[in-house]
């Protein structure tokens, strides 16, 4: 029987883990951290008793049906529609900008038309190839609401000017000319019943599948491990430049830091409130019982702020940071990461790519079966 060591217990490991496990294959699952599930783990608050989101909110979106009836079948998802507001200027406003925050902002009470012709106004059509965050969204919306509400925000989130970000990171952010604020605009949009980590332990319950955690491995542990214990394959989804002993150098990462509070009422009404003002030094609040709405819930309410900041060595690696001008250190690990034979590099960290967890999920699948095939 093939033996398989998967490094990382996120979707990435723990979908590729459980089809093989399913295949007749042994797979062992490695993680640093002390529990499974990797940022998307969840937990009873002990004071409250809400269900947080320990590493930020996730909130399932897609519009693949074989990623939804995948996951579908390790927890039941209630369906959940997102609804943001953002503080900026001092006002609320409606996210993502949709027809009302339009006319809340120009005071106004335009109808679709009227407002797809004042927007398409105020966008600068001399950019026809927009190569970075700011390009983008001043041809989009134009420079009073890219001002408002797409400047500070990503200087926050990024660490960067506006101008230096890739612009395909504003195509997640939609703009509608109706009264439609669902944030998202998949066809599949929920959080599972029981909460995440309770999916996750679903997907390893399975007798090929055994995991060991607050074990940290770079490329020598796993060598050694190849070569001690017979595995004919590695999955790896932890950061590439750490795998690599950061051989050349430290690969630019975001990290986000929380600061926790309670409320003994409602405090904000929502489930994200979005600071876009630079000078409000976090990016959001977010209170977890809008997270579960399914849930009776005490008078109390948990929050968190949540602070981005440039990543270290000894912080949690969040979003890889890509740059108009490119990454010729990323380009690098991307290089030897090819020429590797025994090992498979997954998800977010390793791929050093922005992904959803449907996309996780997808390409993970897809090196499953493609790893069954082969062998």
């Amino acid at each position: 029987m093939n033996k398989v060591l998967i490094i990382g217990s996120g979707f990435s490991g723990a979908t590729i883990g459980r089809i093989l496990a399913e295949n007749g294959v042994k797979v062992k699952i490695i993680d640093d951290r002390k529990h499974i599930g990797g940022n998307c783990y969840d937990e009873r608050d002990e004071k409250t008793n809400i269900t947080v989101h320990v590493y930020g909110p996730h909130i399932f979106h897609t519009d693949n049906k074989e990623v939804w009836d995948f996951i579908n079948k390790f927890g039941a998802f209630e369906s959940y529609i997102t609804r943001l507001k953002a503080n900026a200027k001092g006002g609320i406003y409606s996210l993502p900008v949709n027809l009302h925050t339009i006319n809340q902002y120009y005071h106004s009470t335009m109808s679709p038309t009227e407002a797809k012709a004042l927007i398409a106004s105020k966008g600068d059509q001399s950019i026809i190839e927009p190569r970075s965050f700011e390009e983008q969204a001043i041809k989009f919306v134009g420079e009073d609401l890219y001002k408002t509400f797409f400047h500070g925000y990503p200087k926050k989130q990024w660490g960067m000017e506006p101008a230096e970000i890739p612009a395909s990171v504003l195509k997640r952010l939609p703009v509608r000319f109706n009264y439609d604020d669902n944030y998202f605009f998949h066809k599949y949009q929920g959080i599972p019943r029981n909460g995440y980590t309770s999916l996750f332990e679903n997907m390893l319950n399975h007798p090929n599948i055994e995991f060991e955690l607050n074990t940290k491995v770079d490329r020598k542990d796993v060598e050694n491990l190849i070569f001690n214990e017979n595995y004919e394959h590695v999955f790896f989804s932890g950061a590439i430049d750490y795998f690599y002993n950061y051989e050349y150098g430290m690969l630019e990462y975001r990290t986000l830091k929380f600061e926790k509070f309670y409320s003994e009422d409602d405090y904000q009404g929502c489930v994200v409130m979005s600071y876009c003002d630079e000078e409000v030094p976090y990016t959001r609040i977010t209170e977890h019982k809008y997270f579960t709405p399914w849930e009776e819930h005490s008078s109390g309410s948990v929050l968190y702020k949540e602070y981005s900041s440039r990543c270290t060595k000894e912080d949690i690696p969040y979003y890889p940071v890509r740059l108009v001008s490119g990454n010729e250190m990323w380009n690098k690990y991307e290089e030897k990461s090819a020429k590797e034979t025994k090992i498979t590099f997954i998800g977010r960290l390793a791929t050093y790519r922005y992904l959803d967890m449907d996309v996780c999920i997808k390409e993970a699948i897809e090196c499953a079966h493609a790893y069954i095939k082969n062998n």
